[in-house]
């Protein structure tokens, strides 16, 4: 029986430990639901992270693995980074002779991480969510990390277009932390301005949704920014919603994207490459399973 590539999961770049924690708690989720895949995680794109990407390969490389299939833990790409996805594995190739690899897709606005994000909006407003009446009234304003790529942040104004659409909210908006606009508080004057145009009645209402996996300096940095602008507009109730998380439905999104990239179906390492992108616009190509020669 042919032993299945291990499954590494490269979150990008942080410093935070429970950001570290909450990919351990992912890692270890997906282990217990795929005892026949190996699998491990860790970050790339800055340096001192608590999980470092290269130890992850490593370990699986001791436990008897050659053969890597990598999924980006992304929502959407990163756009340029100081470390890029392809450097790590690259380095990686040169440590262990050998390794091949294959990079699938980042997670992206998959409708399972739709409905978590559903689920923490429904979460923030609590009760004031129960009627279709008090949706009709909330404008979401989902915030992305924010990168120097277009195409990066192209991927959080799809994700809040497909969040939108059959659920009921009178909009969702889009923000970024950093890197590109609107900002954080831009982004609330929008949602502002619009519910008071929609004239719904009562007081604007504004949940503010973070569009990251884990928790950590980024998220610190939205949820000040939007607790800055509350204060500032005491007209507007301005609810704060928890991150995705490590739920199940982000272990079986994963695991989509790793059969897809050992069935040779995934489209490179366009999410976590540095602005990888050609000019045409076409992504790189992916190494092959089947060498396992770990050529690029």
């Amino acid at each position: 029986m042919t032993t299945p590539p291990a499954l590494l999961i490269a979150g990008h770049g942080t410093r935070d430990e429970g950001g570290a924690d909450a990919l351990r708690a992912l890692v270890r989720l997906l282990g217990e639901r795929h005892p026949e895949v190996p699998v491990a995680g860790g970050f790339f794109g800055v340096p001192a992270s608590p999980l470092p990407l290269d130890d992850a390969i490593d370990g699986l490389v001791g436990e008897g693995a050659n053969r890597l299939a990598v999924i980006p833990l992304l929502t959407a790409p990163t756009g340029p980074v100081p470390e890029a996805l392809p450097q790590v594995l690259e380095r990686a190739g040169e440590r262990h002779p050998g390794l091949g690899h294959v990079c699938g897709t980042e997670l992206g606005p998959h409708p399972k991480l739709l409905d978590v994000l559903e689920r923490r909006l429904d979460e923030a407003l609590g009760s004031g969510a129960r009627r279709p009446a008090d949706r009709a009234r909330t404008t979401v304003l989902l915030v992305g990390r924010g990168a120097a790529d277009p195409y990066a942040n192209a991927e959080v104004v799809r994700a809040a277009r497909l969040l939108w659409e059959g659920r009921g909210f009178a909009g969702v908006e889009t923000a970024f932390v950093t890197q590109a606009a609107p900002d954080v508080p831009a982004g609330l004057d929008r949602c502002r301005a619009l519910a008071a145009a929609a004239g719904t009645g009562g007081s604007a209402r504004v949940v503010v949704l973070p569009y990251f996996l884990f928790a950590g300096g980024p998220v610190e940095r939205l949820w000040m920014q939007a607790e800055g602008w509350a204060a500032a507009h005491p007209d507007t109730e301005v609810y704060a919603a928890q991150v995705i998380g490590p739920e199940a439905e982000v272990a079986d999104v994963v695991m989509e994207r790793y059969r897809a990239a050992v069935a040779g179906a995934s489209c490179g390492c366009r999410a976590a490459a540095e602005d990888a992108r050609p000019a045409h616009g076409a992504p790189r190509e992916s190494a092959s399973l089947a060498a396992g020669t770990g050529e690029r």
